[in-house]
């Protein structure tokens, strides 16, 4: 991890998604602004809490940038609302597309429920790294 300055080399470090492809197109989404929200299982070993800082990796698996975990809540998959999926930034950011793209997600992953329980965790974006190109 040399591309990451001194004052993060402590961090925990992951990528989105679940494959190179969907890691870059949400990091992409992160850096412009759009993403501020993530989801995951609640049985998941990246669970966060409030002021945690993360080094979030490119598709490649090479650091590319810096966010703060700024609120953790738990809800069902069912349970999130339309301004939760609009954070996430996904798609056209509605509910629908939000709970089309993570059914297929989650199912991937052979954990898929409709009362599934969630960790909903919104964060904000704290550094790009120099040496990090953001696609176009």
């Amino acid at each position: 991890m040399s591309a990451v300055p001194p004052k993060y080399q402590g961090l925990r470090s992951f990528a989105f998604g679940d494959g190179p492809e969907l890691a870059d197109a949400l990091l992409d989404l992160v850096i412009k602004g759009v993403k501020t929200a993530t989801c995951s299982t609640e049985d998941e070993p990246n669970t966060s809490t409030p002021g945690e800082r993360w080094i979030v990796l490119d598709g490649r698996g090479e650091p590319a940038c810096v966010i703060e975990t700024t609120e953790v809540s738990y809800c069902r998959f069912g349970d999130v609302d339309a301004a939760f999926a609009h954070e996430e930034g996904e798609g056209d950011r509605s509910l629908a597309y939000w709970r089309d793209a993570h059914r297929r997600y989650f199912g991937r992953q052979g954990k898929f429920s409709e009362d599934m329980m969630l960790m909903c965790e919104r964060f904000r974006l704290v550094e790009v790294f120099a040496d990090h190109r953001v696609a176009s």
